[in-house]
């Protein structure tokens, strides 16, 4: 299933550790040095940067290509002809991924991850086209066929995630099923709920296989994707939250009580302050920092739609309350860790292990400088003289005299 050997990923997953393990001074550069002969793998990888470059230099010479082969080879083509060809240019797409893989072992390097993307969507693109785009289907049934198209992304983006283990495919998956549920029914509230159980039923797979996997190097794509789950559980009943993507205005203090059944509307109401704790203990038993996470998320989110929900008078210091709340919070969870033997409690401390921690505040230092820039930097002082000059020169002459 892996388009990768399990023997290279554990070898890389273990080259991880290794390095954390020496940047936080718990092996010697003897002992680093001995061990990392053992954790060399075949997958040819690069960083970061260079990679989203290679991603966003991929995806425009495909996309460039397909146009070009468009205007010069087919420039009459029909709609429907166009469909065709671009499932074609799915099949050949997902083909250049599998070879880079396999040939050039290409492991997180940007290229094969655009290929694998662009199958997917001229998989969408071309079924609408050779299917739906001339009104092929009767127009009582089309309706529901067209839901085939995001039925079809949904499953190739889950193939893309177990085949290559790209997280973000999963997350495009997730998104295709709400898609799929507006050509199945006109009520928001089914549409919610319909999202909610797919989301569940999900979840439920990823707990069930994921115990088998928790020592090896699938335990961290399981765990990105039963935190997306459940984030977009909550999400899905969190009526408010979806209310803003639609209309994206949090201004208004009516509720939208009327927009929804009135009983369906109060249980989501009781549910967005259920499942946080939920969650927030699933995280904890499991000590999964990435399931903690979308419980703390879920639990500040549910506090700043509360009185969206009610319909209660908001103030413009209501931010600033949470954050004192926040802030008490966090001190409390860190004074009972530090009180506890050796500041561990239960497998749980305040001390930071791993150097993962110190390269993601480095990388969010990085991107928060790229995208304001105006805030870190100075701004630029005009050039003065060195003694200012002045409105008059001597004898009644000017300063410019």
């Amino acid at each position: 299933m892996r388009a990768y050997s399990a023997s290279g990923e554990e070898a890389l997953r273990a080259h991880h550790l290794l390095k954390d393990w020496a940047g936080e001074g718990l092996l010697t550069e003897a002992q680093y040095q001995r061990m990392e002969q053992e954790t060399v793998c075949e997958f040819r990888r690069t960083n970061i940067f260079l990679r989203l470059v290679l991603f966003l230099f991929t995806l425009l010479i495909v996309a460039a290509a397909v146009a070009l082969f468009f205007v010069v080879v087919v420039p009459n083509s029909v709609r429907q002809n166009s469909g065709i060809l671009l499932l074609v240019f799915a099949v050949v797409c997902y083909g250049a991924a599998e070879a880079a893989v396999s040939q050039a072992r290409l492991y997180r390097y940007g290229i094969e991850e655009a290929l694998a993307l662009c199958s997917i969507g001229f998989l969408c693109a071309g079924m609408w086209g050779a299917f739906f785009g001339n009104g092929i289907l009767d127009s009582r049934t089309s309706n529901r066929a067209e839901s085939l198209v995001p039925a079809a992304g949904a499953i190739a983006s889950l193939w893309i995630w177990r085949r290559f283990g790209l997280p973000y495919a999963f997350l495009a998956a997730m998104i295709f099923a709400v898609w799929l549920t507006v050509y199945w029914t006109s009520s928001s509230s089914a549409q919610h709920v319909i999202v909610a159980a797919f989301y569940a039923a999900a979840l439920v797979s990823i707990v069930a296989i994921r115990p088998r996997h928790r020592m090896t190097y699938l335990n961290q794509e399981y765990s990105i994707a039963e935190a997306l789950l459940w984030l977009g559980i909550y999400v899905a009943i969190n009526l408010q939250l979806s209310s803003f993507t639609q209309h994206g205005d949090w201004r208004s203090n009516a509720p939208i009580i009327g927009e929804f059944p009135i009983p369906f509307y109060w249980a989501t109401f009781v549910l967005i302050w259920c499942l946080p704790p939920v969650v927030l203990a699933r995280g904890l038993q499991q000590k999964d920092r990435l399931v903690i996470a979308v419980g703390a998320i879920a639990a500040v989110l549910t506090l700043a739609t509360n009185k969206l929900y009610l319909g209660w008078q908001r103030h413009t210091w209501d931010p600033m309350l949470l954050g004192v709340l926040l802030t008490g919070i966090a001190l409390l969870v860190r004074r009972r860790l530090d009180a506890a033997p050796d500041g561990v409690l239960r497998g749980f401390t305040a001390q930071r292990l791993s150097g993962n921690d110190k390269r993601w505040l480095n990388a969010g230092s990085s991107v928060f400088g790229v995208a304001a820039p105006q805030v870190i930097a100075a701004s630029p002082q005009p050039d003065s003289p060195l003694f200012g000059g002045g409105d008059s020169g001597g004898g009644g002459a000017t300063s410019d005299f």
